[in-house]
């Protein structure tokens, strides 16, 4: 396996989570902006994006919240297909994928 990326370098919790079947050969960075929180992703290219929303969003907001509910981003730009494999969105090793909140929730 080839060295990790810049982004697993960054501040994140202990650890990768492991989405998919397979030999993993892509190291992606998921942040939920509503927590402040990050982790990284493990998975081969072929996993479809909905795999490591649904992995992502019950790491870092809990088994509470509806990932129907969370938009998950690339680049700034919304992933309207998350059957599409991760590599079919332009996702290379080291991504950044955002996950928030499809509308704005109140402050309280």
């Amino acid at each position: 396996m080839t060295a990790r990326p810049f982004v697993t370098e960054l501040r994140t919790r202990e650890g990768a989570i492991r989405v998919g079947s397979g030999a993993p050969s892509l190291t992606l960075r998921v942040q939920a902006p509503e927590v402040w929180d990050v982790v990284v992703v493990e998975t081969s290219p072929s996993t479809p994006v909905s795999d490591v929303k649904r992995a992502a969003v019950s790491a870092l907001l809990g088994a509470g919240v509806d990932p129907d509910d969370i938009v998950m981003k690339l680049r700034g730009f919304e992933v309207l297909n998350e059957s599409a494999s991760v590599a079919d969105t332009g996702a290379v090793d080291g991504s950044i994928f955002l996950a928030t909140y499809r509308r704005r929730r109140p402050v309280r």
